[in-house]
């Protein structure tokens, strides 16, 4: 089967349990009256099943690397897609979760190309859209026990999820503390986004692992793989979130700039500036909005101090090191090479 032919089959067959999640869900709901905002059709909205009216529509579903590198990772270590299509399920859930949340404490206008939730129904209820979206990834997760999956198996895929899931939430605790800091290191940075990014990636990989039944070495192994990977696509983020094309990422340009993130961009000019450059940056992030006069004279110091190319090189590093798990994982054909081609991928991706 070509690459192409199983990212259309996982594709596909990951719409059907996320769509069969949302139903069963729907199951027992009450009957929302005509001026509830309908939970159920909010979440298809998000995962992009229904536009904003609604209606059914398939729109941006996002770039669903997590469930493909759990399903990837299944197959190289000897397993088959339908063992880990249930955990893929979950892990997409999952991140979908924390992406709602996400939103609102960026105040994130736009996700995929289109209104964030809390933008088109409030931030009430796109807290309660996250809520059920978690609650839905672990109902996801069990459902493994009805493809086959042994049940302590899938206990202790539940339990490192959980594990997972406040790890992420860590780091976003950080990451939030972060913009009220203008002394961060590159080093906090890491511990940041090795939570908050890279967690679920290593999930996904070692979760495909433990449901092909792998070696304790093989399971480490592809782990590794997926943390490092992880760490490498949210650095590759974050020069999008400075110099990524908006037709591309969905996302305003230099987004991270407005928002005064303290992404690795930023750190790397605050670590290499000189003290007249750092008080311009103090001054410049401790204004309540900068215009776009205050966003070029970033750019500027970010050019000045090479804070894109710095951050490049931190990203090739990173995916060297994921290349280098792999290699220690002793993975399966043709799944190995789709693995590589996705890191190779990810060192230049546009959104």
């Amino acid at each position: 089967m070509t690459r192409g032919a199983v990212a259309r089959d996982l594709d596909t067959l990951l719409d059907d349990v996320l769509l069969e999640s949302i139903a069963l869900g729907r199951e027992h709901a009450p009957v929302f009256g005509p001026n509830d905002v309908p939970l159920y059709d909010v979440l298809a909205y998000h995962l992009g099943f229904a536009n904003k009216r609604f209606e059914p529509r398939r729109l941006d579903a996002g770039k669903r690397i997590r469930p493909r590198l759990c399903v990837l990772a299944c197959e190289a270590a000897g397993g088959a897609m339908s063992y880990a299509i249930h955990a893929a399920a979950a892990i997409e859930l999952l991140h979908n979760f924390t992406l709602l949340h996400d939103d609102i404490q960026d105040q994130s206008p736009l996700r995929r190309h289109r209104p964030t939730v809390w933008r088109l129904w409030g931030v009430p209820q796109a807290i309660n859209a996250g809520d059920a979206m978690f609650s839905l990834a672990h109902l996801a997760l069990n459902r493994a026990v009805e493809a086959g999956a042994n049940s302590s198996t899938v206990l202790s895929l539940s339990t490192e999820l959980h594990r997972t899931t406040l790890r992420i939430v860590e780091g976003q605790v950080l990451d939030v503390g972060f913009e009220a800091r203008d002394d961060v290191t590159s080093g906090e940075y890491l511990t940041m986004v090795t939570g908050k990014t890279a967690a679920i990636c290593r999930y996904a990989c070692w979760a495909g692992a433990m449901l092909a039944d792998a070696s304790e070495a093989a399971r480490d192994a592809f782990a590794g793989f997926g943390l490092a990977l992880g760490i490498g696509f949210q650095l590759r983020d974050d020069l999008l979130g400075v110099w990524g094309d908006q037709a591309a990422t969905g996302k305003a340009e230099a987004d991270d700039i407005r928002r005064r993130k303290k992404s690795l961009p930023i750190i790397v000019v605050w670590e290499r500036a000189s003290a007249t450059d750092r008080t311009l940056l103090r001054e410049l992030y401790a204004k309540p909005e900068l215009d776009q006069s205050d966003i070029a004279r970033v750019l500027q110091l970010m050019a000045h101090y090479e804070a894109q190319a710095a951050v490049q090189e931190q990203v090739s590093a990173w995916h060297a090191r994921a290349l280098e798990a792999l290699s220690d994982a002793h993975a399966a054909e043709p799944a190995r090479t789709m693995l590589l081609n996705l890191v190779r991928s990810m060192e230049s991706r546009r959104a």
